[in-house]
């Protein structure tokens, strides 16, 4: 079993900042990306952000480049995304997703439950 937990979501004017974190726990042998992707009312889902737990590679959505940053700590099976100059089409339940190993070499996706951000203009 594989919990991910979100937390950092809240309400705030635009252009502050707002740092969201994921900890994944449970039977896990290893992770290999792990990520943040938003969806707004009426919306699909979109990536925001990943990292390869690897060797820390990143990739950014084009809407965030230069004001989100995303980061992990491997000892606590953490993301984290740093996210500034937050504008109202910000607004989202964010979602956090791991390609998590369980058994030897079979990864599957686990997400969270999702966390909302309200930027307010």
């Amino acid at each position: 079993q594989v919990q991910l937990v979100e937390s950092g979501g809240g309400l705030v004017q635009a252009g502050g900042s707002l740092r969201l974190s994921c900890a994944a726990s449970g039977s896990i042998r290893s992770i290999s990306t792990m990520g943040w992707y938003r969806q707004a009312p009426g919306k699909q889902r979109e990536l925001v952000a990943l990292i390869t737990t690897s060797i820390g590679s990143t990739n950014y959505a084009d809407s965030v480049k230069g004001r989100f940053t995303i980061s992990r700590d491997n000892a606590k099976n953490t993301v984290y995304l740093q996210m500034n100059s937050l504008k109202p089409e910000d607004t989202s339940v964010y979602y956090c997703k791991a390609v998590i190993e369980i058994l030897e070499r079979a990864y599957s996706d686990y997400w969270g439950q999702g966390t909302q951000v309200t930027v307010s203009s």
